[in-house]
């Protein structure tokens, strides 16, 4: 296993490559790929924390759970909340923040304050050549020229390797509530969901659950503001509705789909249209089924070797398989977006080193 412990060192190995690497931050993510174990956990620290610019930049290697420490204590918070996949995928390890960055990890409140990739303001990554580039800062702005940022999150780790990255923090809130819609089917918690989420409520998290018959909206703020629009979307929603204060524990659990851990078989992970979700479900053949991001997102367990894929035949969005094998992890790009993918990867990995095959 390559071990680099700085940034100028992770530049050497990549410089002087002569096969493929695997890139691996944490190990908790299960991915597995072709080539030399390029570790990057050795290249850790927080180098800067601001709590009153609400900006802490980091080394890629650094633990999750440092960083969310560090920020905890100043009564600030990562708002994307990144899943954690350890039980999910029966891993080890300590998740690193530039395996959250370079996958793109966001969790429920990503309908309300965006994913991973619009918290991200600068980065420091090593190209497959071997050379360093930076690019972003320390504050949001908007600026001209190429946005890196944005298109080194979800590369998973094919355009180059992180070795540091800056990111916004936000206060935690004072509290929060989650109202508990009870005995909807898909079609109407789905609508239910829609509902809440276009109205002037700020429901930071909407998801449901088919086994139990449960819709869940969490609202975040302060005290009186969560009340009022507690009530409000009680009224505005109708109903059977119990409402849960303090539900930390609960959403947590959604965001790392804690009800499949324990199953076998294979877990896939479907983006597609809300108002698609329902349909999905119902031709999908999956032995469980979650939605999240008011049905944007579809968790569904399946049998081990499954093909989701074409079950689900053709629609507006793409299925992951999270864990398994047989099929390919990610959806196969049709023709245009692959020349532009190519085309991308040919000019900041021309040797094809970095996480070869791993996206196709």
């Amino acid at each position: 296993m390559l071990s680099p412990q700085t940034e100028a060192e992770l530049a050497d190995v990549i410089r002087d490559a002569t096969g493929s690497l695997a890139i691996q931050g944490g190990g908790t993510r299960g991915v597995a790929v072709a080539g030399d174990l390029l570790a990057t956990s050795g290249i850790s620290g927080i180098t800067l924390f601001e709590p009153g610019a609400m900006t802490v930049v980091a080394r890629a290697g650094t633990p999750l759970a440092e960083i969310e420490k560090a920020v905890a204590a100043e009564n600030q918070r990562l708002a994307f909340e990144p899943m954690d996949y350890r039980a999910l995928l029966g891993t080890t390890g300590e998740p690193t923040i530039g395996g959250v960055m370079a996958a793109n990890v966001s969790g429920p409140r990503r309908i309300s304050v965006g994913a991973a990739r619009d918290f991200l303001l600068g980065v420091r990554y090593v190209d497959g050549m071997g050379q360093i580039v930076k690019n972003g800062g320390r504050v949001m702005k908007n600026v001209t020229g190429y946005d890196l940022v944005k298109l080194m999150a979800g590369a998973h780790g094919t355009l180059g390797v992180l070795s540091e990255v800056s990111l916004k923090v936000l206060p935690c809130p004072e509290t929060e509530a989650t109202l508990v819609l009870h005995g909807l089917d898909d079609t109407a918690a789905i609508a239910a969901l829609a509902h809440a989420l276009g109205s002037p409520y700020e429901v930071s998290a909407a998801a449901h659950d088919p086994v139990g018959k449960e819709t869940l909206l969490r609202l975040e703020g302060f005290s009186q503001s969560v009340s009022y629009r507690t009530e409000q979307l009680k009224s505005l929603l109708g109903g059977e509705i119990s409402v849960e204060e303090g539900s930390t524990g609960r959403w947590a659990a959604w965001r790392d789909v804690s009800c499949f851990a324990d199953m076998d078989g294979d877990i896939w992970r479907v983006s597609c249209k809300p108002s698609e979700g329902p349909a999905l479900a119902a031709k999908a053949g999956a032995l469980g089924v979650r939605y999240d991001w008011a049905g944007g997102l579809i968790w569904m367990h399946t049998s081990a070797g499954y093909d989701l894929r074409a079950a689900l035949g053709a629609y507006d969005g793409h299925a992951t398989l999270v864990r398994g094998t047989g099929q390919p992890r990610f959806e196969p790009e049709d023709a245009g977006v692959a020349r532009i993918t190519a085309g991308l990867r040919a000019r900041f990995d021309p040797r094809a080193l970095l996480n070869s095959g791993l996206m196709g």
